[in-house]
């Protein structure tokens, strides 16, 4: 079982044993961190580390990481738009309406089983068996670019980049009505709903989100805008759209409850993704058109079709 060494710098004194592993280590997340620790693989001179347990600085904490699980996902041989591919990472334009990775009510079909038929072995096996490869996701009904990891070492660095925030990701969406800025900063906590569990929200308990956006064109009770995640929290984009009184168009959870545009589904794509790639250290950057169910959203909205009030 493979074993890593931290010692907690002074400058982490007082922070949670959970959040500072989700920090120091590259492709730990929270959540991940708190299984080590509950399962009593995190230590300090023996004794096992509570999750909750305020740090002093100068620590040394031992980490053991069970092995990824030999997948028993099956491999499908589905159509993938690759947009970029080499020995470390592939990327792959996500089509509407394909589920990232296995779950409840989802599993197979999904964009890891036709993964599993292109690259074969050659996934990372960090994400977890049901997520080999996986470094970050878009919702189902989101369209665009996703990378993904062939190996563990380009697993951890992308990883790490997620982090430090050098992989950048933007986003294009049609929104309801148009935000009085042109362009603006969304900087608002995002966390669970504590109204809703099966939603995020602005909440002063949740995990600190930044949203850069820009309006590129505007319609009649719409607008073309453009994100760009600063940060990457579970439907960012949608909640801080929404915070802001303007949610993503179509949007089924945080728009209004009367759509009627017809989408069946939130008009939100990620266009583009860069990257420093992991092996050569060079940056690496990819983008892809609209698809057509957003063009042709465009081009209603454009011609006065639609309108919706919030």
């Amino acid at each position: 079982m493979p074993r890593l060494t931290l010692e907690v710098p002074a400058g982490a004194a007082g922070q949670r044993a959970d959040a500072f592993l989700a920090q120091a280590v590259p492709d730990l997340s929270r959540a991940a961190a708190q299984k080590l620790l509950e399962s009593g693989l995190v230590t300090q001179n023996g004794e096992k580390v509570r999750k909750n347990l305020r740090l002093c600085g100068g620590e040394q904490l031992e980490v053991e990481r069970p092995p990824a699980r030999e997948s028993r996902l099956v491999a499908q041989d589905m159509a993938l738009d690759i947009v970029y591919e080499d020995s470390d990472v592939i990327v792959i334009n996500k089509p509407r309406g394909m589920v990232v990775h296995p779950a409840a009510g989802h599993e197979d079909g999904t964009l890891v089983n036709a993964l599993l038929a292109h690259c074969g072995g050659s996934l990372s096996g960090i994400g977890g068996e049901k997520r080999p490869g996986i470094v970050h996701r878009i919702d189902k009904d989101t369209s665009g670019l996703l990378i993904v990891a062939k190996n563990d070492a380009a697993h951890q660095n992308l990883s790490q980049q997620l982090k430090s925030r050098t992989l950048s990701r933007v986003y294009d969406a049609v929104v309801i009505g148009c935000p009085r800025e042109m362009q603006g900063v969304i900087d608002a906590p995002v966390g669970r709903s504590p109204r809703d569990r099966k939603k995020m929200a602005v909440t002063p308990q949740g995990r600190r989100a930044v949203t850069h956006y820009q309006v590129k064109a505007q319609y009649e009770g719409y607008a073309h805008v453009r994100c760009r995640l600063e940060t990457g929290r579970t439907h960012q984009i949608r909640v801080h759209m929404a915070y802001i009184g303007h949610p993503v168009a179509g949007d089924p959870l945080y728009g209004p409850k009367n759509d009627r545009t017809g989408l069946g589904g939130q008009c939100l794509h990620a266009r583009e993704l860069s990257f420093v790639h992991p092996a050569t250290g060079e940056l690496v950057h990819v983008s892809c058109p609209l698809p057509e169910y957003f063009t042709q959203f465009l081009k209603k909205i454009s011609r006065g079709e639609w309108y919706e009030e919030v």
